[in-house]
């Protein structure tokens, strides 16, 4: 049932999107008409209709035809942004070079995307937990989770753009809005401009392939001046590590070679200088490094909580000041990641790509988080734990976080019932431990809270 369900909303689709582009809503007007004036008059001798219909497909017809004697030449670039956000409208421009001899008027521009459809796969996969369906009928129907789908993997809403007047052999600059939905990369395959036909009911089609692409980032909230608590800690390697260039100390300055000073800290340039051996004084680094825990592991592929989780790595990303400290972002996905910016190793607009394309863990346990960031906590300084739910491994690696007197605030995404229990003897610990709980609806409240 499922499968044909998936081909039958699978070509609709298609359907759908062919009549919105070909038809203006003059010609959708019409072709509804046909087909009442079509099912009225089958019988001839008891009504009119016939010749309604009889009319309106002569309309359509004449239409349709026309519009294969439409010649547009046309040159086409589109200028996109880096980066857009979540929730916030971004423009860019497009510039249309007009290479025919005419003028051309009554134009709209249709941005292409690649195509939305999920797999049958992602179509037969659990919708999100928190998603209330309409109705029993519409659970088996699965178009509630198809639509869903489509919006979460478009990622953006684009509308026709009027284009103005376009003169012989020139070139015109429009600006084009769309609304970032989700976070995520979003492709474009191709530009499609449509011109009506002289009465105004089908569109002719002219598209250019202009693939591109940008990433959409996730949403992020206003954050108080958060105070990480944490000592500055040595790093084996110091700005070396940073550099990702070996296991260095940090350079301090210059002074004659002693007896004893290995050969790997001469300094090779100054010797031939001055004509003696000199060397290179360092001494080992400390600087604040703090981890940034994202939970992603959750039995659905998509969830609120998730995305929100999310959102606020992202805040934190952008609120930590990383030019004297190291921020390390640890989440799994396929495997587990730990991504490093500051003093030099990344740039946070690249922690926020990472962020926007993370996914749910659904074939792994937390448990394989936890390694993962007791392998770095001797170089932490703090930890901001983000948790889409609070249960016995959680509870266990804030504890193992607490008993190497490691600082942790700890965040929990909450849904509006409450989907957590608290556990008095961690609450009782105290020390270097602070715990949030953000509901769904009220985060940016919530955050506003942290000290």
């Amino acid at each position: 049932m499922q499968y044909y369900l998936y081909h039958a909303y699978y070509i609709i689709y298609g359907i759908n999107k062919w009549l919105t582009r070909r038809f203006t809503i003059s010609g959708l007007v019409v072709f509804v008409c046909l087909l009442v004036a079509g099912a009225a008059g089958i019988d001839t001798n008891q009504t009119m209709a016939y010749q309604i219909f009889t009319f309106l497909l002569s309309l359509l017809v004449i239409a349709i035809i026309s519009s294969f004697w439409w010649r547009f030449r046309c040159g086409l670039s589109r200028n996109l942004p880096k980066f857009a956000t979540v929730g916030t409208p971004v423009q860019y421009r497009i510039v249309i070079d007009n290479r025919t001899n005419r003028v051309q008027t009554g134009l709209k521009l249709w941005e292409d995307l690649a195509d939305p459809r999920p797999s049958f796969a992602e179509f037969h996969t659990k919708v999100e937990s928190n998603e209330q369906q309409p109705h029993k009928l519409e659970q088996k129907l699965g178009y509630f989770r198809w639509r869903r789908l489509i919006y979460r993997q478009q990622k953006v809403i684009t509308r026709a753009q009027d284009i103005p007047i376009l003169s012989p052999h020139s070139k015109t600059e429009i600006k084009v809005t769309i609304k970032p939905t989700h976070r995520g990369l979003v492709r474009f395959t191709g530009i499609t401009i449509t011109r009506p036909d002289p009465f105004g009911l089908f569109n002719a089609t002219k598209t250019r392939n202009l693939p591109q692409s940008f990433w959409i980032l996730p949403k992020r909230y206003k954050l108080p001046q958060v105070s990480l608590p944490g000592m500055r800690r040595y790093q084996s390697g110091g700005v070396a590590l940073a550099s990702s260039v070996g296991d260095l100390e940090e350079f301090m300055s210059l002074r004659d070679y002693r007896s004893g000073d290995p050969l790997r800290k001469i300094h090779w340039k100054s010797w031939a200088k001055v004509g003696k051996p000199i060397v290179k004084e360092e001494q080992d680094e400390f600087f604040v490094r703090h981890a940034l825990i994202l939970d992603t592991f959750q039995t659905v592929a998509a969830s609120e909580k998730l995305e929100e989780a999310i959102a606020i790595a992202a805040s934190f990303a952008c609120q930590v000041q990383t030019q004297e400290s190291l921020l390390d972002l640890m989440f799994v996905g396929t495997e587990a990641y730990c991504f490093t910016t500051g003093r030099g190793v990344g740039h946070t607009e690249k922690m926020l790509e990472i962020l926007a394309a993370v996914k749910a863990c659904q074939d792994k346990t937390f448990e394989f988080l936890i390694p993962l960031v007791l392998n770095r906590a001797s170089m932490l300084s703090g930890c901001i734990c983000i948790l889409l739910t609070w249960d016995e491994e959680r509870q266990r690696l804030v504890n193992y976080l607490q008993g190497m007197k490691i600082p942790t605030l700890v965040l929990l995404v909450s849904t509006e019932e409450g989907d957590w229990e608290q556990d008095d003897s961690l609450f009782n610990q105290g020390q270097g431990l602070d715990f949030k709980v953000l509901k769904l609806g009220q985060i940016q409240e919530g955050l506003l809270n942290i000290k």
